[in-house]
C-alpha cells in the first residue's frame, strides 16, 4: 500500500526535478543571450569607429575647402567693387571675425568701408519698440520721408538708410551732416546703435547678423533685423543681408526675407556669410545689386543656388 509519505517524497522529486531543470536551461538561455548581445556590441562598436573615421575624413575636406576658399576668395572678388564704397551694419549676435574677414574681402574687391554701425540688442528688443519709434519719428531729418508702415523696423531702416546710403539718382549724401550726427546720437543715446567715429554714408550696405535667433520674440527680433535691411536697401543702391548658419530658418532673420516674395526681390540674402566662400559671395551679391538684380545665396534649404551666376537649384 502507498503511503501518505511516498506521495509527499514523489511530489518533493517532480518539484526539484523542475527546478533543476529550469536553472539548467536559464543558464544554457543565459550563455546563449550573453553571446548574442556580445556579438551585437562588437558589430555596434565597429560601426560607430567607422562612422567615427567617415566623419573625420569629412571635417578634414571641410577644413580643406574653406582654407581653398579664404585663399581665392580675394582673386574671385578682385576689382568686383572697384571704386565703390559700403557701410556695414552688425546686430549684436553678429560675429566680430565675420566682420574683419568680409572688409578685407571688401577691400580686396576695391571697395571703401566708410564705417561701421551697430545695432545693439535692444534695437530688436520688443519691449523698448515703442521708445524706437519715438526716437526715429522725432529725429527725422528734413526733406526724408518715412514708409508708410508702422513696425520699428522698417520705420528705423527709414531713418538710417539715408543715413547709411547716398542717393542712388545723384551719388550725394542724403542727408546734412549734423542732421545726421543729430539722428546718430540720438539713437546712441536711447542705446539703439553705436556707430564709428568715421561713418559716412556709401553707395551699398552689408546687414551682417548671426544665426538661428531663439528664446522668447524670436520670431519678432528676426523680423525686426529684416524689415530693417529690406527698408535700408530702398534706400540706395543696394544692400545684401548676410547671416550665419541657421539665418535662413524661419526664426532667421534671412528666413524671414526669404519668406516675403516683396522683399526678395530688391533684397539680396547670403545665408553662411560664417565661412570663407559665404563671404566670397555676400561680396559677389553687392556687385550684383549695382547691376539692380538680387538673389537667394548660400547653402539653406531656401537659398536659389550657391552665388551670383551659379546654376539655380
Amino acid at each position: 500500500m502507498i503511503s501518505l509519505r511516498y506521495h509527499i517524497v514523489s511530489i518533493a522529486a517532480v518539484f526539484l526535478a523542475l527546478a533543476v531543470g529550469v536553472v539548467l536551461g536559464s543558464t544554457t538561455l543565459s550563455r546563449t543571450l550573453l553571446s548574442g548581445l556580445n556579438t551585437e556590441n562588437n558589430d555596434l562598436g565597429g560601426k560607430v569607429s567607422r562612422l567615427e573615421e567617415q566623419r573625420n575624413a569629412l571635417g578634414a575636406r571641410l577644413d580643406d575647402a574653406d582654407s581653398f576658399a579664404a585663399t581665392v576668395g580675394p582673386l574671385a572678388v578682385k576689382g568686383a567693387l572697384d571704386q565703390r564704397t559700403v557701410v556695414i551694419v552688425t546686430t549684436a549676435d553678429a560675429r566680430p571675425g565675420d566682420r574683419d574677414s568680409l572688409k578685407g574681402l571688401l577691400t580686396a574687391a576695391g571697395a571703401a568701408v566708410t564705417g561701421e554701425l551697430q545695432l545693439t540688442d535692444a534695437f530688436a528688443d520688443q519691449a523698448r519698440a515703442d521708445e524706437l519709434t519715438d526716437i526715429v519719428t522725432r529725429l527725422l531729418p528734413a526733406g526724408v520721408q518715412l514708409p508708410t508702415a508702422t513696425d520699428p523696423g522698417t520705420l528705423a531702416g527709414g531713418l538710417l538708410g539715408p543715413l547709411l546710403l547716398i542717393s542712388k539718382a545723384t551719388n550725394q549724401p542724403q542727408v546734412s551732416a549734423p542732421e545726421s550726427a543729430a539722428a546718430l546720437a540720438g539713437l546712441t543715446d536711447g542705446g539703439f546703435v553705436k556707430a564709428s567715429p568715421d561713418l559716412r554714408p556709401a553707395q551699398l550696405a552689408v546687414v551682417l547678423t548671426g544665426g538661428k535667433v531663439s528664446g522668447d520674440g524670436a520670431g519678432d527680433r528676426a523680423a525686426t533685423v529684416a524689415r530693417f535691411a529690406t527698408q535700408v536697401d530702398r534706400s540706395g543702391a543696394g544692400a545684401v543681408l548676410a547671416g550665419a548658419a541657421g539665418s535662413a530658418e524661419g526664426t532667421g532673420a534671412v528666413g524671414v526675407v526669404r519668406a516675403d516674395t516683396a522683399a526678395t526681390t530688391i533684397l539680396s540674402t547670403v545665408d553662411n556669410a560664417d565661412t570663407p566662400a559665404g563671404r566670397a559671395v555676400v561680396v559677389l551679391a553687392l556687385a550684383e545689386q549695382l547691376a539692380e538684380k538680387a538673389g537667394r545665396y548660400g547653402t539653406g534649404g531656401n537659398a536659389q543656388a550657391a552665388a551670383p551666376g551659379a546654376p539655380v537649384e
